[in-house]
């Protein structure tokens, strides 16, 4: 599975990107954020903050709770806000 970083989160991961392969045990986005965290200190630090993080998953923004199942690919960015 293909995981983007954007923006604020990117910089403190200190990457844009990884391909990563998700145990079947990872059913949800909140899941994959706890594999991922687990796995690396800065991208634990860099999605930290869940009550503020979003996500998409191919290309869908969703919950924390959504499904990963089957998905190609998963972004994860700050709030975003417009001018």
């Amino acid at each position: 599975m293909k995981i983007l970083y954007f923006a604020r989160i990117r910089q403190i991961a200190g990457k844009s990107s990884e391909e990563v392969d998700v145990p079947a045990s990872i059913a949800t986005v909140a899941d994959l954020i706890d594999h991922l965290s687990a796995r690396d200190e800065a991208v634990a630090a860099a999605l930290a903050e869940r009550r503020t993080l979003r996500a998409a998953v191919d290309q869908n923004h969703v919950a924390l709770d959504a499904s990963v199942a089957g998905a190609r690919e998963v972004a994860f960015f700050p709030p975003v806000t417009g001018g």
